[in-house]
């Protein structure tokens, strides 16, 4: 009974697929950055009221809640995250972004979905609508959540900031998934953790600054965050334990404007990512202990100012609730397409939803690249050229990730909504 009630909520899937592909591909061309998601949380709240919805926006500034009542029975929470990133698309498509943004620091800077959410939304999207037309085939509340500002880790607590626990109702389960460079078609699961904590931080190191034929006048801050840019990769290598992970990344390095100034000081941002809190809190103390260390041997005149960016702490899947999502998952999907994965040391803010409301959560990853093309990379050992999320040719393919992006939410949610 329950497969023939699975079966009558997928059955309009086929059908939706050109509209939900239209939609993917308007807010593919039309990405906005964190925190600035108006355009694409007018779709979705346009889409969810179209469905029938209770349909609250503007939680957590751009974040939209639906919800859809069918009787007696649990509450499903469903995710997807909305923004997009400051960079330069280089996929080709015809739909690629053509869009510049503001940042938040008042530049401008080209913006692309280089991480997939707008994917997320299109599931999401999907998802809802195959609930709201068989209302027959699940018993319970559902209630889907389009994010605001996962790429800077705020739009979950500013969700949550501005009410999400006291004006929404306590789900039984919290879900997301998420597209990653994997053969389309295929879900990679796990319990336990999922992705790692992770720490931005910015560090400003102060020199002297003088011409550069007169080195002997000044304290030079180049040489100084070179230096300890270096140094820095020793955390890993030889403070933390083989037996332990960690990874740690200098994402920029900027100082001086002309090539014969010495600059008075230099940036520093960098990453840190771990699996463990007693290596995150002693990388990060090391941190602190190599910047003051190597502005002091330079003799610089004031001490460096180590700024937090942002911060990211684990995803932790419930074993429990991970089991009945796989196993539903099993059932609805073809043999050998569901894989136990590692953690990853991506990061995630979807961790601060179930965490915070003490309720169980389940995350996974659904595969965006094509399978062919996959399958002749890891032959040739190559699947490192592969553009990952976050590069500027990352894009999925659209079939078969988007019916499976779709068909994921819906089988996950129906394992606990089953009529």
């Amino acid at each position: 009974m329950q497969n023939k009630r699975l079966d009558s909520l997928l059955a309009n899937l086929e059908a939706l697929l050109p509209a939900l592909e239209a939609a993917y591909k308007d807010i593919h061309a039309h990405p906005e950055l964190s925190m600035q998601e108006t355009r694409t949380a007018r779709i979705a709240e346009a889409h969810l009221k179209s469905l029938g919805l209770e349909v609250t926006a503007e939680v957590g500034k751009t974040g939209v809640v639906g919800l859809l009542r069918n009787g007696n029975g649990p509450t499903v929470m469903l995710r997807a995250d909305m923004d997009a990133l400051p960079i330069l698309e280089s996929t080709g498509l015809d739909y690629a972004s053509k869009v510049v943004g503001i940042g938040p620091d008042g530049a401008e800077a080209p913006v692309a979905h280089s991480c997939g959410h707008d994917m997320h939304v299109a599931c999401l999207m999907g998802a809802a609508s195959l609930f709201a037309r068989a209302r027959e085939a699940w018993a319970g509340t559902l209630m889907v959540v389009f994010q605001p500002g996962e790429e800077i880790g705020e739009g979950a607590q500013a969700m949550i900031d501005d009410g999400l626990f006291e004006r929404f109702p306590k789900p039984d389960v919290v879900l997301g998934q998420h597209v990653m460079s994997l053969p389309s078609g295929n879900i990679d699961w796990r319990d336990g953790v999922v992705t790692s904590a992770a720490d931005s931080l910015q560090i400003r190191m102060f020199g002297r600054g003088a011409h550069g034929s007169m080195p002997e006048a000044s304290i030079d801050p180049v040489v100084m965050a070179a230096s300890t840019v270096l140094r820095l990769q020793t955390i890993v290598s030889r403070e933390v334990a083989p037996t332990d992970s960690a990874v740690l990344t200098i994402g920029a390095l900027q100082a001086g404007t002309k090539e014969n100034v010495i600059p008075d000081e230099a940036v520093i941002k960098l990453n840190l990512r771990t699996f463990d809190e007693g290596v995150r809190k002693r990388a990060l103390e090391s941190i602190t202990r190599i910047v003051n260390a190597e502005a002091q041997a330079a003799g610089a005149p004031r001490a460096p100012e180590i700024t937090p960016l942002d911060q990211y702490s684990l995803v932790r899947n419930d074993p429990v609730a991970t089991k009945r999502v796989v196993d539903a998952f099993r059932k609805a999907f073809p043999e050998g397409s569901i894989e136990q994965t590692r953690p990853t040391m991506a990061s995630e803010d979807f961790g601060c939803f179930g965490a915070q409301w003490h309720a169980p959560s389940v995350y996974w990853f659904i595969g965006g690249a094509d399978p062919e093309t996959y399958a002749k990379a890891k032959q040739e050992g190559k699947l490192n050229a592969l553009p990952t999320n976050h590069n500027p040719r990352f894009a999925p393919v659209l079939h078969p990730t988007l019916e499976t992006g779709v068909k994921a939410l819906v089988v996950a949610a129906h394992a606990w909504m089953a009529a």
